[in-house]
C-alpha cells in the first residue's frame, strides 16, 4: 500500500527531530546569532561550547519559548515540554528531597507510584539514605543530583541544562555526568546541554557545537 503524501512528511519531519534555521539575535547592540542554522536528532544529547557571552544561555531560552529571536524559524519544538538543569539545584528548601522529586511527577500516579518512581530516581543518582533530607542538609554536588532525577521525574521531551557542572572539581563532574547517563540510557530524551568547558564535553557520547 502507498504512503500518502501526509504520512511520508510526518516520517521525514520524525527523523530530522529538531531545527533552527536562519535564526537572528541581538542583545545590547551585540549580534550573538546571525543566520545560525542547528540540526538536532530526537534521542540524542547535544553539547553546545562556547566561552561566557556567546549566546549559550540565550541559545537555551529561545529553544524554551523563554524569549523570541529577533527572527528564524525553530521547527519541532512546538508543544514539547521542557524541564531544565541550572547551574545551580533551585530545590524548593521546604521540601524533602523525595518531596521535590514527587513535585514535578505527574498527577496521574498515586500517592504510593509516586514514592516508588521518586525513590527509583534517587537510587539512579546514589543518593540512598537522603530521601528525607532537606536541601540545606546535603552538600552542592548533592542538590544537584536530586535536580538531575527532578529533571528526569518531569514528563518532559527536552531538557535543557544550562552550564551544570560549573564549579564543581572535575572528579565530581565526572561523577555527575555518569550518573546521569545512567538515566538518560534507560530513558533517552533529547539533551541540549551548554558549557564553555571544554572538558565537560568529554564526559558524555554527545555531539558538540562549537559557538567560538
Amino acid at each position: 500500500m502507498e504512503r500518502s503524501q501526509t504520512e511520508n512528511l510526518n516520517m521525514e519531519n520524525s527523523k530530522m527531530g529538531f531545527q533552527i534555521k536562519n535564526l537572528n539575535m541581538s542583545f545590547n547592540g551585540v549580534t550573538l546569532f546571525r543566520d545560525f542554522n542547528l540540526d538536532i536528532e530526537e534521542g540524542t544529547i547535544t553539547c553546545i561550547l562556547g566561552p561566557s557571552g556567546c549566546g549559550k544561555s540565550t541559545l537555551l531560552n529561545i529553544i524554551g519559548g523563554i524569549i523570541l529571536p529577533d527572527s528564524g524559524t525553530l521547527i519541532g519544538f512546538e508543544n514539547k515540554v521542557f524541564s531544565y538543569i541550572f547551574q545551580e539545584p533551585r530545590l524548593l528548601p521546604w521540601k524533602t528531597v523525595r518531596e521535590n522529586i514527587e513535585f514535578v511527577l505527574g498527577g496521574d500516579l498515586s500517592p504510593v507510584q509516586r514514592r516508588i518512581e521518586a525513590d527509583r530516581l534517587i537510587r539512579k543518582v546514589k543518593l540512598d539514605g537522603f530521601a528525607s533530607y532537606y536541601p540545606s542538609q546535603l552538600s552542592g554536588g548533592m542538590r544537584q543530583r536530586v535536580s538531575i532525577a527532578r529533571a528526569f521525574a518531569c514528563h518532559s521531551d527536552i531538557i535543557l541544562m544550562d552550564e551544570p557542572l560549573n564549579g564543581l572539581d572535575f572528579s565530581l563532574k565526572e561523577s555527575m555526568m555518569q550518573w546521569f547517563s545512567q538515566i538518560w540510557k534507560e530513558d533517552r530524551r533529547t539533551v541540549i546541554f551548554v558549557t564553555h568547558n571544554i572538558d565537560e564535553t568529554q564526559l558524555t557520547l554527545a555531539r558538540v557545537v562549537n559557538l567560538g
